[in-house]
């Protein structure tokens, strides 16, 4: 089959006008060939100047085009651009992201000197902004503590076979093999689309000497409400979907369950108290210890008080997250 394109990237966003600039910027600065390449963006509706910026590009830059997504979620700003593209291999971007220079080139010389159905590289998480909650912020997401194995965040030493990655980089085969993005799920539709993808056969491969950037909230409240959205998104699919996720995404959840397990019991006998207490103890020492280990690496001392607050924020803020999920299961909300 002839494509008219051998890339397309695709973009969704929503009320980015800090970052859309930057993340086109970044792409169009690639070494790729320009006439080799498009770039999709499709906007949910946004309210800012998102959409003020993307058209002084598009005036600029033909091969950057503009959709519109209703539904104002991913996987259908996703399958949007997957149906109106025109490449061989789909690359699916961030908004709030930006890639080295070479970004666009690896992917595609990965995914065709391995074989591979989809290829991503590692995400250096920036922050947003210069406070000192943005870059703790920044580093919870970066640490083995904060992230726990997603090697895409905390980084690998050599080409590795993954079960996801950030965005990602595939063959368009893929998606007429097992169809699209699931426009059921608000988030996760990555983890569930790669998870289909292996159990499918397909093989996702990290490989980290590609690079992007990610600029995550920088407020601690906002940082909360994003965690315990992604948390309610690792539950609540089992309404949409029938496989679980990797056991991994729900330990918060069995963190938050014990504690308020041991809690609840601990009102009626008193040695569940003590586990309760034991429990959260002994989390808050690894949330010091790791403070300590980031204030001494990052050689500033208010580290330890700020990521002693972000580490809980991220941990207890997605299991909550995943117990309303729960919740919603089975009051079939």
């Amino acid at each position: 089959m002839r494509y008219n394109k051998e890339v397309s990237i695709i973009i969704p966003s929503r009320n980015e006008e800090r970052f859309i600039g930057p993340c086109l910027d970044s792409i169009i600065s690639n070494d790729w060939p320009k006439d080799r390449l498009e770039i999709l963006i499709v906007d949910g509706k946004s309210e800012d100047k998102t959409l003020e910026i993307v058209k002084r590009y598009i005036e600029k830059y033909p091969s950057i085009k503009l959709f519109e997504n209703p539904k104002k979620i991913t996987p259908s700003a996703l399958n949007i651009g997957i149906k109106n593209s025109e490449g061989e291999f789909i690359i699916r971007m961030d908004a709030h992201s930006r890639c080295q220079k070479d970004y666009i080139s690896k992917c595609i010389r990965y995914l065709k000197e391995y074989k591979a159905d989809n290829v991503g590289g590692i995400i250096k998480t920036t922050p947003s902004d210069k406070g000192l909650f943005a870059r703790s912020i920044a580093y919870c997401l970066s640490s083995f503590f904060g992230a726990g194995g997603a090697y895409f965040r905390t980084g690998a030493d050599s080409p590795k076979w993954v079960d996801t990655v950030f965005g990602g980089c595939y063959k368009r085969e893929v998606f007429d093999k097992i169809g699209f993005f699931n426009e059921n799920l608000e988030r996760t539709q990555d983890l569930e689309f790669n998870l289909r993808l292996k159990r499918s056969g397909g093989k996702i491969l990290l490989a980290p000497d590609i690079v992007s950037y990610y600029y995550p909230k920088s407020k601690i409240g906002e940082f909360f409400i994003h965690n315990f959205k992604d948390g309610v998104w690792i539950t609540y699919p089992f309404k949409f979907i029938k496989l679980p996720f990797r056991i991994r995404h729900y330990i918060p959840l069995i963190f938050v369950i014990v504690l308020l397990s041991f809690f609840k019991l601990g009102i009626f006998f008193p040695f569940f108290l003590k586990l309760f207490f034991a429990v959260f103890l002994l989390y808050l020492l690894f949330d010091f210890l790791f403070s300590v280990y980031a204030s001494l690496k990052e050689k500033d001392i208010r580290y330890i008080f700020s990521l002693a607050v972000v580490f809980p924020l991220r941990h207890i803020g997605y299991g909550l997250g995943s117990v309303w999920g729960i919740i919603k299961l089975i009051l079939r909300l």
